[in-house]
């Protein structure tokens, strides 16, 4: 087995463990990672908007 594929097992684990053990926690988590990713991709579209604009 690679070291890939043995790191990429190892972070599914602790990913499985941490939503199984504390999922509240895990969800505030994902909902923050995906306001972070939508606050982003709203900063890029008033870039594009203004240069074109």
């Amino acid at each position: 087995m690679n070291a890939k594929k043995a790191m990429m097992l190892v972070a599914v684990a602790l990913i499985l463990f941490y939503v199984i053990t504390q999922p509240s926690q895990a969800a505030e988590a994902v909902q923050g990672i995906l306001g972070w990713l939508r606050d982003g991709a709203e900063a890029i579209i008033t870039f594009v908007k203004n240069v074109f604009a």
